[in-house]
């Protein structure tokens, strides 16, 4: 009997779409605008690489412009086509709905190996890229703000803002027009952290509800829960580092593409992210076990599964070999359409990439509105409060005849900073958007996975926006 292909990552985010739509009720002419991609930028520079020149092929995607302007980050990745870009760039749009971020969805893609090319290398290939983008008019803090993504971070982000800067000499909104740059380059402090941080935020809420703990034969609360972790990039480790560290999670094995590491008495991340950057590689960590095969990560037994590497990591052929109670999603699309089907089955909790690694678009929301701003979050109120803190301590103080120790004294007056601000926003928003996505499935009783009832979550809330723009009279 033949072998039934996979389907490909745009393939898998088109089934869920269409599993989730027949729950929705809304019109078929509808839901085909929600689904497709408005705009896709296919291009082809050439780059002087050395004494030689080379052709670069790379994309940009705005999926929806619903609401403007479209956000997405950009991809280094000599994987990259069309069609993940596509599959990103739709994503970003459910995932923006999901947590009440303004934006409609994007996504870029520049076909290289980044560990292949030199920083002189990288910049010239990224500000070729925004020049691109800025001659078709896909880039400004209006009409499409690209992020890092797999490959890239701050220091592309601030290539990107100084040639856009270049182009648009005098536009005083420019800052905006990228998220994810450095703290002294319009940066916000939180964004590097921030898809970890989500991760957290979001589990730390998954596991607080006993109902839900119970039917997988856990405990409420992340204290104590074993958690394997594949990929230790920005958003593995971080995710990592914050679960074991605030939320007490041990960690028990992470892998990378040089292999893994196992350790069922717990592994500190810290540890082994400075042994990786010292030695070049995460094996041979002291007290760990090597796992020569990499992908035997995700057949660990654990509580709580964070691939948060690439797409199509757990398939139909790996599916039933799953041994975590739940899996968070923090890379995009780890989980393919026939897995959820299987993992379901198995009674396995599956927390969707378009909720739970939400945490990079919604800082990159709050860094959006202070470039536009053109002021620091706190920088208004935090001596205010601080004063009206203390005053009220003192109150206290003088009506109780009694007074606190200057430790406390400062604990309980400090105003706030703006990672602060950043770090409770971004709480608030994976908690309230867990509880709609949990009320969604509670209300549907034929849903019984997260993922449609993110879906339909999302749709409803832009079908909305259509119909109020009168675009379907």
């Amino acid at each position: 009997m033949a072998k039934i292909p996979e389907p490909n990552f745009l393939e898998s985010v088109s089934k869920n779409f269409d599993k989730a739509a027949a729950h929705t009720g809304l019109p078929s002419g509808l839901l085909e605008q929600i689904k497709v991609c408005n705009s896709v930028y296919q291009m082809r520079f050439p780059v002087k690489m050395g004494k030689d020149y080379k052709v670069i092929e790379a994309y940009r995607v705005q999926h929806s412009h619903h609401r403007l302007p479209t956000k997405g980050g950009i991809r280094y990745s000599h994987k990259v086509n069309q069609e993940e870009v596509m599959a990103l760039a739709s994503l970003m749009t459910y995932k923006c709905a999901l947590v009440d971020v303004p934006f409609g969805g994007a996504k870029g893609g520049v076909k290289i190996s980044p560990r292949s090319c030199t920083p002189l290398q990288l910049q010239k290939i990224t500000r070729r890229y925004t020049t691109e983008l800025i001659r078709k008019n896909f880039i400004g803090p209006g009409i499409d703000v690209p992020a890092p993504d797999y490959g890239t971070g701050a220091r592309e982000m601030a290539w990107i803002l100084d040639t856009y800067t270049t182009f648009k000499g005098g536009e005083i909104d420019a800052a905006a027009c990228v998220t994810g740059k450095p703290v002294n380059q319009s940066g916000i402090i939180g964004r590097s952290e921030a898809t970890g941080r989500g991760v957290y935020y979001a589990l730390n809420e998954v596991c607080s509800i006993k109902e839900d703990m119970k039917a997988l034969g856990l405990e409420t609360g992340m204290s104590g829960k074993t958690i394997a972790i594949q990929g230790l990039g920005n958003v593995g480790y971080h995710a990592g580092r914050i679960c074991q560290n605030e939320g007490g999670a041990i960690i028990v094995a992470v892998a990378e593409y040089e292999g893994s590491v196992y350790n069922k008495d717990g592994i500190d991340i810290d540890k082994l992210f400075r042994h990786r950057k010292a030695t070049g590689s995460l094996l041979d960590f002291p007290g760990a076990k090597n796992m020569l095969q990499r992908k035997k990560i995700l057949e660990v037994k654990c509580d709580i599964l964070i691939p948060a590497a690439l797409e199509n990591q757990i398939r139909t052929d790996n599916a039933s070999k799953i041994k975590a109670k739940i899996i968070a999603e923090a890379a995009n699309g780890p989980v393919t359409a026939g897995a959820q089907e299987i993992l379901s089955e198995m009674g396995v909790m599956v927390v969707p990439d378009m909720y739970i690694n939400a945490g990079g678009v919604t800082v990159s929301y709050f860094e959006w509105l202070k470039n536009l701003s053109h002021m620091r979050f706190g920088r208004m109120e935090k001596r205010f409060d601080q004063n009206t803190y203390n005053n009220l301590v003192g109150t206290v103080e003088k009506l109780t005849g009694k007074t606190i120790g200057t430790k406390e004294r400062k604990m309980i007056t400090r105003g706030a900073d703006e990672v602060d601000l950043v770090r409770s926003g971004l709480e608030e928003t994976m908690i309230t958007a867990y509880h709609e996505i949990r009320g969604t499935m509670k209300r549907k009783k034929q849903i019984t996975d997260l993922r449609t009832a993110a879906f339909v979550s999302a749709l409803q809330k832009i079908s909305s926006d259509y119909l109020t723009l009168g675009i379907f009279p």
